[in-house]
């Protein structure tokens, strides 16, 4: 399917409201007991949750950029739905930086235009490839984020909600993508998706 000028100024819109900050959730942030932060601990916290930030960036553009280059309106809806749940994610992850007086990165930009390109190119090599990649993608970030409850403060309790509740949201999608048909990538593939994500992920803790 070519996508239609309502498809591309979606898109566009999109990407300004990811970038922006302009964005709402529909859930509620997890809740979590009150917690003590030293600066160093707030610090880490920080740095953490702005790499969670990058990595709900990047969910955007590759769910936008699959949606766009779908064939069927089937798979198109499923990754513009999946989009919007991870929204949730995206929101949360912001106002949890804003709390510990913390930014997102400045490289959110480059962040969303990588994912945006892999995101056309899984698009263009079938459905089934691109829920294949939604479900390596996935798994990735499960194992990102079981990294990160190990790495956060132990007092720090409202980011380990948020990211206990991403994990399990993440653990769905994937689930979803392979019941869908998702196809197994080739493990160059995969270790290539792992080498990307460690460049960003040592990037967006300091930038």
């Amino acid at each position: 399917m070519m996508p239609s000028l309502d498809d591309l100024i979606g898109t566009a819109d999109a990407a300004l409201r990811t970038l922006s900050g302009a964005v709402h959730a529909a859930r509620p942030a997890p809740e979590a007991r009150a917690e003590v932060l030293d600066d160093r601990e707030r610090r880490r916290s920080g740095a953490l949750m702005r790499v969670n930030h990058v990595g709900e960036v990047c969910a955007q553009a590759l769910y936008q950029a699959q949606a766009l280059t779908s064939r069927s309106p089937e798979l198109r809806a499923r990754m513009d739905q999946a989009a919007r749940e991870e929204t949730d994610h995206l929101a949360w992850t912001l106002r949890r930086l804003e709390e510990l007086g913390d930014r997102p990165s400045w490289l959110n930009p480059l962040w969303y235009a990588g994912a945006f390109g892999i995101g056309l190119v899984a698009g263009q090599l079938g459905d089934r490839i691109s829920l294949g990649f939604v479900v390596e993608t996935e798994r990735q970030v499960e194992q990102h984020l079981d990294g990160h409850l190990d790495r956060l403060p132990a007092g720090d309790h409202a980011s380990r909600a948020i990211v206990q509740q991403m994990k399990e949201d993440e653990a769905r999608h994937a689930d979803a993508a392979l019941a869908a048909g998702g196809a197994s990538l080739p493990a160059p593939v995969r270790w290539l998706m792992r080498a990307a994500s460690r460049v960003m992920t040592t990037t967006a803790y300091r930038l």
